[in-house]
């Protein structure tokens, strides 16, 4: 009795993995040993974040990331193109380098904004002053000729340079609730002041340098340990820097006490002109039906501070790497799967949103979209952005994939459309299935996004390595799915905050002239 248990256990086994196997599609093993075994994600990464660096719309470093997309496209036997859509301010950063040089000498730790003017070799040395408070705009108008022949500190100085969750883990909770309590109270108070001048964080500046500043600094702390949030200057003649918040606590107190610090700033930039902006498309052509459209989306642009690793190269080398597995284990694909990397996402999805607007027939012969932006975490989301029917087909691709990637996503049918915050959103508002495959946190919010931190060694190539698989093994069950997929949109909730009935997201037009304000 007990050999013929073993027997039938051995036959049940058998028939088992006899049916498992029949039931993987070797293609899609293929995929998986292809991204495992030959990843080329580091060299991509290489390639362009530490190669090229940021890409920053209207540089010439944009420029060339699109020129090596297009050649690398092209090593791997994949057709490519720059698709120019609009014009950009040119600038190119040069060196910047930001002393203190009384009361006495120090090297600080800064930048010059994005498109800042620059200074002269010998750069601006000018003693340093703050926002005084002040009762209503009057007032501030009169203190403003003070500022003639100064520089001006524009931030709060922060109370603390240390981030929540290290309070939390070494402060009392009375210690914990009392910073929290001061701070809240410190900003209101800032902000309420700001807003006594008459001008916002917008037009300050401006002001400022119409007034007679030679230069703003400033220091847009972004809530962890040695990050700040790198963005555009709103100066025209001066230059504009941002400072680390250890820096400019110091320099403010310096100015609070009556010290009166000076310090010496260099910015080597140059102004270029309107300079062209393009978008990289990549095409695998489809063999059943080319007039239907997977792509794969990502943003190539980035803020400058750092290079632009999490925002939104692993976006890019994802979609890019994917692209190179497909062409070489599915090179005859049923429809055609496009790879758009956007340019000026930054600034307002202007890439992908022209290219919405340029190709009609393409947004309608679109079968699906993935678009992979915010972080380099493995994908943990995904929204049916409110098409009624994306479970039917989106879920039926999902089963394709491993258990050990699908198991870490959640998943929401219909969902809601997105109105924007990345790519996806310019086609979803055309109507088109577009998905936004959202990543894992990795302190994306505080640490990388936009911040002079956002560098290749933030990168975690395992989770990338995941999206990857993800994403090609998504594209291929979509181009090979034998039905078109649906665009019925579902009726949408109601908002909780407005009590109104949503409404689906407008289609905009993009800026084809930027930069020039």
């Amino acid at each position: 009795m007990k050999r013929i248990l073993t027997l039938i256990t051995i036959v049940i086994y058998l028939s088992c993995f006899v049916t498992s196997a029949q039931n993987k599609d070797p293609l899609i093993e293929k995929i998986i040993n292809e991204a495992t075994e030959n990843s080329q994600l580091k060299e991509l990464a290489h390639e362009l974040m530490d190669g090229i660096g940021p890409r920053l719309v209207g540089t010439p470093q944009m420029q060339q990331a699109h020129d090596w997309a297009v050649a690398k496209y092209k090593t791997w036997g994949i057709d490519a193109r720059n698709e120019k859509w609009g014009e950009w301010r040119g600038w190119q950063r040069g060196i910047t380098h930001i002393d203190m040089v009384s009361p006495w000498v120090k090297s600080l730790e800064g930048t010059q904004l994005a498109w800042s003017p620059g200074t002269d070799n010998a750069g601006v040395v000018a003693e340093l002053i703050v926002i005084p408070k002040v009762k209503d705009s009057i007032a501030f108008q009169k203190w403003l000729p003070n500022v003639k022949g100064k520089i001006v500190m524009t931030s709060m100085n922060q109370p603390t340079g240390r981030p929540d969750y290290n309070w939390e883990e070494f402060a009392t909770e009375e210690s914990f609730k009392k910073m929290k309590e001061q701070r809240s109270e410190q900003t209101k108070a800032w902000r309420e002041n700001i807003k006594k001048t008459g001008y916002n964080r917008r037009t300050l500046a401006p002001a400022l340098e119409q007034a007679g500043a030679v230069g703003i600094a400033q220091s847009n702390w972004s809530r962890g340990f040695g990050v700040n949030k790198i963005f555009s200057a709103r100066t025209k003649k001066i230059p504009t820097v941002d400072l680390s918040l250890e820096d400019y606590g110091m320099l403010y107190r310096l100015v609070e006490h009556g010290s009166k610090p000076k310090i010496k700033i260099v910015s080597e930039s140059k102004e270029l002109g309107m300079m062209p902006t393009f978008n990289t498309i990549a095409e695998i052509k489809g063999t059943e039906k080319p007039d239907e459209y997977i792509i794969l989306s990502a943003h190539f642009d980035s803020w400058d501070g750092g290079t632009g690793a999490t925002d939104n190269g692993t976006g890019t080398i994802t979609m890019m790497e994917a692209a190179r597995i497909l062409k070489k284990i599915y090179p005859n694909p049923k429809r055609t799967i496009l790879i758009g990397l956007w340019g000026s996402e930054e600034q307002g999805l202007n890439g992908s949103r022209a290219f919405v607007e340029d190709h009609p027939k393409i947004v309608g012969g679109v079968q699906a979209l993935f678009n992979q932006d915010n972080g380099t975490g493995r994908v943990v989301r995904l929204s049916g952005q409110g098409f009624l029917h994306s479970y039917d087909y989106l879920g039926k691709w999902l089963e394709a994939v491993p258990e050990n990637i699908t198991k870490h996503i959640e998943t929401t049918f219909p969902g809601t459309p997105g109105g924007g915050g990345s790519d996806y959103a310019s086609f979803v508002s055309a109507g088109a299935p577009a998905f936004s495959l959202s990543s894992l946190n990795w302190s994306y919010w505080n640490y990388t996004w936009h911040t002079n931190r956002d560098t290749y060694d933030k990168i975690i190539f395992d989770d990338v390595l995941n999206n990857v698989i993800l994403t090609a093994i998504l594209a291929y069950k979509a181009s090979e799915d034998p039905k078109k997929t649906s665009r019925e949109k579902s009726v949408l909730p109601i908002n909780k905050r407005t009590k109104k009935q949503r409404t689906w997201p407008e289609l905009r037009s993009p800026n084809r002239k930027g930069g020039q304000n």
